[in-house]
C-alpha cells in the first residue's frame, strides 16, 4: 500500500483550501463594496460598478474542526513526524469534517436604472466537503509504523466526500418598495461542470498478520463530462469495479437554476434589519455523464509478506470495492444559505455596529456561526470592517475588510499562526459607475 497517497489525497484538499467561504461576511454592512451584495441581493452598493475580469470577485475559504496549518507543514517536512504527531491526534474528533469553497466572477458588473438597481455576472461556483472518522487516521499511522504483517481490527465508519462544481450565470434586480422596505432577487442558470458524492458507511478492516479481511458498505455517484473510468473484473465474482476516475476533457455535464431572495427593513432611523435565502437551487446531470456503483463486498486477500494488493489514498476506490451498477440521470442540491443581519448606525451613518447570523447547509454537514462587526465608512470610496465570529464548532476567529477606491481585500477568518483551522481570503477590484447612491437621503420611492 502506498500510504503516502493515503494521507496526500486527504491534505491536498486542505492545501487548495489554504491557496484559494463561499461569501465574504465581513463586507455585509460595507456599504460602498459591490460584494456585499452576494449575501443578500437586496443591499445595494452606493455606486454602480464593473468588476475586473477574473480578479474582480475571487473568495476562497475553508474550515476544519481538527487539521491546523502545523500538521500539513509538518508533513511535507517529515512523514515520519507526522504519522507519529502525537498532538495531531489528540485533537482529532471522531468525525473531522473540512469544508472547502472557492468562487470567482469572471464577469461582474451592476448599475442604477431608475428607482432599480440591476446586477450580472458569470462565475465559477466549487464546494467541497468531507468527514474523515478518525479511525482512518489511526488505520493510516498504524501501517505506516509498523507495514505488511501487522495485526489489528478497525471498524471504520461514516467516511465521505461531496465535490459540486458549476458555472452560474445571473441577473440580479433590487428596488425600494417604501421608505422603510428594499426587496431584492437573483436569477441564475447553472451549468454544471462535475459533481461527486463518495460514501462509505463501514469500511471494516481485519490485519491479521499474513491477510487482511475487508468488509464494506457504500455508494458512489460521480458526473463529469469526459470521465474516464479504470475498471477491473474481479476474477472470483466476475463483477466489473471502479479502480480509478480520470477527466480527459472540459464540458458540462448537467443544467440547472437557482435563486438568492433577499429583504432589508429600516425599523428605525438607524436601525436596520435584513435577511436573505441564497442558492435555492439544483442541478440535474445527465446519464451520459454519470456513472454509479456500489461497495458492498466481503472479500480476504493472502499474501506472502510483498504487501496488500493496493491502496492509493484515504477514498481510494479499489479498497472498498465500488462496483458499477449503472449509469443514470441525477438531481443534486445547491447548498442553500440562511442570512439574517441587523445594523445600527450612528454619526450621520458614518459609524455602525452590525450582528450577522450565517447558517449553510452544506455536505456533509451544516455549519453556522455569528459575526460582529465595527463599520466605519466615511465616504463611498473607503470602508474599515473588523469583525469577530463565533463558529458552530465553538472557534472564535478575527476578521478584517478595507475598501480603498477600486480595491477591496477581506478576511473573515484571519490566519492566527500554525494552529489556525479556519482561513479565508476575498480579493474584488471594481471600477465604479455613475454618481453615489444613499439609501438612507437620497433615492426615491412610491
Amino acid at each position: 500500500m502506498k500510504m503516502k497517497k493515503t494521507i496526500t489525497t486527504f491534505l491536498v484538499l486542505f492545501v487548495s483550501f489554504y491557496a484559494s467561504a463561499q461569501y465574504s461576511r465581513t463586507s455585509y454592512f460595507m456599504e460602498g463594496a459591490s460584494q456585499r451584495i452576494q449575501l443578500n441581493p437586496a443591499l445595494r452598493p452606493t455606486k454602480g460598478f464593473v468588476d475586473i475580469l477574473a480578479i474582480g470577485a475571487l473568495n476562497v475559504s475553508a474550515s476544519t474542526n481538527a487539521i491546523s496549518v502545523s500538521d500539513i507543514t509538518t508533513f511535507i517536512d517529515s512523514e515520519d513526524e507526522f504519522y507519529n504527531r502525537s498532538k495531531m491526534y489528540n485533537r482529532l474528533k471522531e468525525d473531522n469534517r473540512l469544508n472547502v469553497n472557492l468562487n470567482t466572477d469572471i464577469i461582474s458588473f451592476g448599475f442604477y436604472k431608475g428607482k432599480g438597481f440591476w446586477s450580472a455576472n458569470i462565475g465559477l461556483r466549487t464546494d467541497i466537503g468531507a468527514s474523515i472518522p478518525k479511525g482512518m487516521f489511526e488505520y493510516a499511522r498504524d501501517f505506516y509504523n509498523e507495514g505488511v504483517g501487522k495485526t489489528g481490527v478497525y471498524d471504520i465508519r461514516n467516511q465521505s466526500v461531496n465535490l459540486n462544481a458549476y458555472t452560474e450565470v445571473g441577473v440580479g434586480y433590487s428596488r425600494i418598495i417604501t421608505d422603510k422596505l428594499t426587496v431584492g432577487a437573483k436569477v441564475k442558470f447553472l451549468l454544471g461542470i462535475a459533481n461527486a458524492e463518495i460514501k462509505l458507511d463501514q469500511l471494516y478492516i481485519d490485519e491479521g498478520g499474513t491477510y487482511t479481511e475487508i468488509r464494506s458498505k457504500g455508494h458512489i455517484d460521480v458526473s463529469m463530462s469526459g470521465m474516464d473510468l479504470e475498471t477491473s473484473i474481479d476474477e472470483d465474482d466476475g463483477k466489473e469495479y471502479i479502480d480509478d476516475i480520470d477527466f480527459d476533457k472540459f464540458g458540462f455535464a448537467g443544467y440547472g437554476a437557482g435563486l438568492d431572495l433577499g429583504a432589508t427593513y429600516r425599523v428605525l432611523d438607524n436601525l436596520t434589519v435584513s435577511a436573505s435565502l441564497l442558492d435555492l437551487g439544483f442541478i440535474s446531470w445527465s446519464a451520459g455523464s454519470t456513472t454509479s456503483g456500489k461497495a458492498a463486498k466481503d472479500f480476504r486477500v493472502d499474501y506472502d509478506g510483498t504487501g496488500y494488493l493496493g491502496s492509493d489514498g484515504i477514498f481510494d476506490l479499489e479498497l472498498p470495492g465500488y462496483e458499477i451498477v449503472g449509469s443514470k440521470s441525477r438531481t443534486t442540491s445547491l447548498a442553500a444559505t440562511f442570512v439574517v443581519g441587523g445594523e445600527y448606525a450612528f454619526l450621520n451613518n458614518k459609524l455602525s455596529a452590525g450582528l450577522l447570523s450565517v447558517t449553510r447547509f452544506g455536505n456533509p454537514k451544516t455549519l453556522s456561526e455569528i459575526t460582529l462587526s465595527a463599520n466605519y465608512r466615511p465616504k463611498s470610496w473607503f470602508n474599515a470592517t473588523f469583525s469577530y465570529s463565533l463558529l458552530q464548532s465553538g472557534l472564535k476567529t478575527f476578521g478584517l475588510g478595507v475598501k480603498v477606491g477600486p480595491l477591496f481585500l477581506a478576511t473573515d477568518y484571519m490566519y492566527l499562526g500554525d494552529s489556525t483551522k479556519n482561513a479565508n481570503v476575498y480579493l474584488g477590484v471594481s471600477v465604479p459607475l455613475g454618481g453615489s447612491k444613499n439609501k438612507k437621503t437620497k433615492e426615491t420611492y412610491e
